[in-house]
């Protein structure tokens, strides 16, 4: 009982300005398309990202996220893969990140997030166009537009005030009262500058809040503007080693700055490990390979340093991709 009360609060707060509205990711280095759509299609291929979280584990209810990410060029100067090309086994080495060219790209992600008694599912597709702007670097320009279907689960959902005998919770009533989705015109809007080691990014996510409403217009789901900023460079050991450090910034105002500090090393191109700390939450350990050619595998696990660490054993992020050259 205590762990439901406890997440009821928690998930009460998500739907206020003071937490984060969005999916938390762990896996955001492998594929950057995730927190900026103007980082969508720097690979020269059709890039398919499936990925599922379970967050917080041990607490009724607690978060859980799938997504799926898809980006592909339409136009650019990419060479096409040939199998032929291939003589000899072991290790499937990572795309290399080509930049000198003008390229067009469209993408699109599917989202589903549940967080305690709320729910968000976000459909959007993506455009995000590639520019030369120094030797061995490229200027991405992205926008993403969609949809997103916020709802209450008032089966879900405890109401703290019935629990300890204090009469009803007016904002329980009027969730209830109201339980129809709300959904809301979404656009996000990124910009990345990135070469084959360095990249910087900003993207701003849910920039027309509830501006644009379709079906419940009486439920305050607030949805807030959040900015993230991202930042990395890889840095070579040897033939075989690189470490990339990264840092990735979040912020919702007025709730406090979430930073997350990564370091990632990578072997011959083909399998990396790595940790992030992630400010007043978490300690992440995290590790992938390539499968083959045309798959790749990620997982990473969340370790909790707040006080949730009492009541939680943790989180799990797992993501395949598909290389489709």
């Amino acid at each position: 009982m205590k762990k439901s009360i406890l997440f009821c609060l928690l998930a009460l707060c998500t739907n206020s300005v003071t937490a984060q509205q969005l999916p938390q990711y762990s896996q955001y280095l492998r594929n950057q398309y995730l927190v900026n759509p103007g980082a969508a299609g720097v690979y020269d291929f059709v890039d398919i990202t499936i990925g599922g979280r379970m967050q917080w584990l041990g607490f009724d209810d607690a978060p859980k996220t799938s997504y799926l990410y898809v980006s592909s060029p339409l136009s650019s100067t990419k060479t096409r893969h040939n199998p032929a090309l291939r003589t000899s086994a072991g290790a499937f080495k990572n795309p290399e990140i080509k930049t000198g060219a003008l390229k067009h790209v469209i993408g699109g992600q599917v989202i589903a997030d549940q967080y305690g008694a709320f729910r968000h599912l976000k459909f959007a597709g993506t455009y995000a166009i590639h520019l030369p702007v120094a030797r061995g670097y490229n200027l991405s320009l992205g926008t993403s537009v969609g949809i997103s279907n916020r709802s209450f689960l008032s089966e879900k959902a405890q109401v703290l005030t019935t629990i300890l005998g204090t009469g009803t919770d007016p904002l329980y009533d009027d969730y209830v009262a109201n339980a129809s989705g709300q959904s809301t015109l979404d656009i996000d809007a990124g910009i990345y500058f990135y070469s084959n080691k360095l990249f910087v990014g900003v993207s701003a996510n849910q920039l027309t809040r509830d501006l644009v409403q379709f079906g419940n217009k009486l439920t305050n789901f607030d949805p807030g503007i959040h900015l993230q900023a991202t930042a990395g460079y890889k840095f070579l050991i040897n033939d075989k080693f690189s470490l990339m450090p990264a840092v990735l910034i979040k912020m919702l105002a007025p709730a406090p700055i979430s930073m997350d500090f990564s370091l990632q090393l990578e072997y011959n191109e083909w399998l990396w490990g790595g940790m992030s700390f992630r400010n007043q939450d978490a300690v992440v350990a995290m590790i992938g390979f390539n499968v083959s050619e045309k798959f790749k595998f990620g997982y990473s696990f969340d370790y909790n340093i707040s006080r949730l660490n009492n009541y939680s054993s943790g989180g799990h992020e797992i993501i395949l991709g598909l290389m489709l050259r």
